[in-house]
């Protein structure tokens, strides 16, 4: 299956914008998020995600559809040149049913397998709130650049309390990670062992593959 969940993270006053471009290609849902940037000002060459306020806009696209998206915001976002922000597609390898995959393929012909060579990864860490900075320090100290900080409330049963000192339904945080494939082993096992769970900030973190990915313009 051919689809991929295609996220864009840019500042707040150009969210619109960006939404428009996905709607434009008939792509639904359009689901928007609010963020902050959380790269140190020295990093602002390479991944352009600053401290400032961030919106994330994400839909489900074929890599027809993918590549149309990116291009146009190439176009008139300038989505490829750091400091506008960053655009990233993540495979998506199944879904619930034939009427869902109707729904997030607007119909459209999904034929061909998604690919399997990954240059990139998306990190993504659950943590308590307001332990973001402890969480970035493990990244960075393994490599990471920077990242985005996004606002979450867990679900869980009250009956589950706490596992492994990680609060179940009590507000959190979550962090948006883009690393380098060979990069990604290390910054996870900083933040498991500097702010995983049994600290203060109970991270949990995991890792999905990214088919491509604009906005990260790094030196040679």
């Amino acid at each position: 299956m051919a689809l991929n969940y295609v996220i864009a993270v840019t500042d707040r006053d150009k969210h619109r914008k960006m939404a428009e471009l996905y709607s434009r290609l008939g792509l639904q849902p359009i689901l928007t998020n609010l963020g902050m940037g959380t790269a140190r000002s020295e990093h602002l060459a390479l991944y352009g995600l600053d401290s400032t306020e961030k919106a994330i806009t994400g839909s489900i696209a074929n890599d027809e559809d993918t590549a149309k998206l990116i291009k146009a915001a190439k176009e008139q976002l300038y989505i490829d040149i750091p400091g506008n922000g960053v655009m990233l597609a993540i495979p998506i390898k199944s879904v619930a049913g034939g009427k869902n995959l109707s729904y997030l393929s607007a119909g459209k012909d999904i034929g061909g397998r998604p690919k399997m060579e990954f240059k990139h990864e998306l990190i993504i860490a659950i943590l308590n709130e307001g332990q973001s900075d402890a969480v970035m320090k493990a990244a960075r100290d393994a490599g990471a650049t920077g990242g985005t900080v996004l606002h979450a409330k867990g679900t869980g049963s009250k009956e589950t309390g706490k596992f492994l000192s990680v609060s179940i339904a009590e507000e959190k945080d979550m962090v948006y990670i883009v690393a380098k494939s060979g990069e990604k082993a290390a910054i996870m096992r900083s933040i498991n062992e500097k702010a995983g769970p049994g600290t203060k900030a109970g991270a949990v973190c995991f890792s999905l593959p990214i088919s491509s990915v604009v906005g990260l313009r790094e030196s040679e």
